[in-house]
């Protein structure tokens, strides 16, 4: 499987759609901003602003989180442009996902988020030139020295391609019998398959990075396996020394439940729709991919079933997820 031509989140608008199930990702970049802000901050109060401050989103996908992280980041920008009684760059941002990413939908967008700009921070602010680059952060995407403010949310727990060493080399069978992803089940070397993989791949992120930042600043089913890895503080800190690209200003981690962003009536006939809310930005990040394995018929089906599971699992015990937070600046 050519893990780049399916990896992207559900198209459109639609019930099923990103765009529709992406409420989850909103609440996570709403809790980071505070470190976001502190991070800009140092940024704008240690170097001479460039006249024109180039930015990327690392794996943005469509919808309407696509421009919030920009539009943090200029609302930063602009307040401590004020503060130092300094004039806000030009901007020039670059939107990056794989190419299967639906950036006609992102275009689209952009003639509102310019008028939307423009009223609420009047001619004085940017300009602002935004543009798509499509490709894979675990690879080159700009020049060197080209870039000054990096960022990416949820997106790096997703590896290149799924890990070696899952099916044992002489009898072919899959050594994760059962699971498609990591489990209570699964054998000590499927644990190491994908860490194996995260610090590859991770490495390579911080690698291509450091050399696009721009000096002045301070990535069937005994067969089938999910193509990510959610590494652990300690890990992720490891492949960080260890590479010694960067210097970790901020290692956080935080926990946000399974339904979090999700409202509703607080009554037993409308506990069973929390697990529906979990399926749907579930399924509107993995289905493209699982279509590819499993076949479009079936995914009705397996949603439902999972929306079940994971009623089922809340009614036992709180679910909630653990979320690394990063700030790295280049030695």
């Amino acid at each position: 499987m050519e893990l780049e031509q399916v990896l992207h989140m559900n198209c459109g608008v639609g019930q099923t759609s990103y765009a529709t199930n992406s409420s989850l990702q909103r609440e996570v970049m709403s809790i980071v901003r505070p470190i976001l802000e502190e991070s800009i901050e140092v940024y704008c109060n240690n170097k001479v602003l460039p006249k024109c401050l180039r930015i990327a989103d690392l794996g943005c996908s469509s919808g309407p989180n696509t421009l919030t992280a920009v539009s943090n980041i200029f609302d930063i920008i602009e307040a401590s442009s004020q503060s130092l009684n300094i004039n806000s760059p030009t901007f020039q941002v670059f939107l990056n996902d794989l190419p299967g990413n639906d950036f006609n939908a992102v275009f689209r967008s952009l003639p509102s988020f310019y008028e939307k700009l423009k009223k609420e921070k009047g001619d004085k602010f940017g300009p602002c030139f935004i543009t798509a680059m499509p490709g894979s952060f675990y690879g080159r995407l700009f020049p060197d020295n080209s870039m000054h403010i990096v960022h990416s949310s949820y997106s790096l727990q997703w590896l290149s391609k799924v890990p070696k060493g899952l099916v044992d080399d002489q009898t072919g069978e899959a050594h994760n019998k059962g699971n498609i992803y990591i489990s209570k089940t699964s054998p000590p070397v499927v644990f190491k398959s994908y860490l194996d993989q995260f610090q590859i791949d991770f490495t390579n992120f911080l690698r291509c990075r450091s050399e696009e930042m721009n000096i002045i600043e301070a990535k069937c089913l005994d067969n089938y396996n999910v193509p990510s890895y959610f590494p652990s503080a300690r890990e992720v800190k490891g492949v960080i020394e260890k590479d010694g690209s960067f210097c970790i200003q901020k290692l956080n981690t935080f926990e946000i439940a399974w339904d979090a962003g999700f409202t509703t009536i607080n009554n037993n006939n409308e506990k069973h729709k929390s697990g529906k809310y979990v399926s749907d930005y579930i399924r509107a990040v993995m289905e493209p991919i699982l279509v590819k394995q499993f076949g479009e018929i079936i995914m009705d089906e397996l949603f439902n079933r999972f929306a079940n599971k994971v009623n089922e699992s809340m009614a036992n015990e709180k679910g909630n997820y653990v979320n690394l937070v990063i700030s790295l600046t280049k030695n």
